[in-house]
Parts: structure tokens; sequence; C-alpha cells
């Protein structure tokens, strides 16, 4: 799959690889509060294509992803490798 994408690139950590070409990735990111201006930390998950199972085993390993086509319902993000 070729990541020429000029869509989103986030960094975060592996947090589940037990799916077949899927890993859970947990990105974490600080946002300002509108009224209070306080920094909270908000983060969500990711189901992340990784189509050659080289994450395997990975878990807690921070990684970049890429945003790309729809591969499925959930999975709209890949896993660059480097």
């Amino acid at each position: 799959m070729k990541h020429l994408s000029k869509g989103k690139k986030l960094i975060g950590k592996i947090v589940s690889d037990k799916m077949d070409k899927t890993v859970v990735v947990l990105v974490t990111r600080f946002v300002k509060h509108q009224k209070y201006q306080k920094y909270q930390k908000r983060s969500k998950r990711y189901k992340v294509h990784d189509p050659e199972n080289r994450m395997k085993g990975n878990i807690g390993k921070q990684v970049s992803i890429v945003e790309c086509r729809p591969v499925s319902k959930d999975k709209r993000f890949a896993v660059i490798y480097e």
C-alpha cells in the first residue's frame, strides 16, 4: 500500500495487535479548553491497516500512521514503515 497521501499524519502507541493485518493505535493530544483556557489530554484509538503484519508483538511501540482510503468499515489509517 502506497502512502503518498496528503491526509493527516499522526503519532501514537500500539495498544493491541490481536487482529490480522490490523493494529490498534492510541493517539494522545492536548486541547485547550475554550472557556477555562486549561489544557486537557484527549486520547483516541484508531484501527490501523498493517498489510505485512510487521507490527505483531510490538505493543507499546511508538508508530507513525497516515490517513488513507477506507480499507474496511473502521480502518481509515495505515502504518508508515520506517
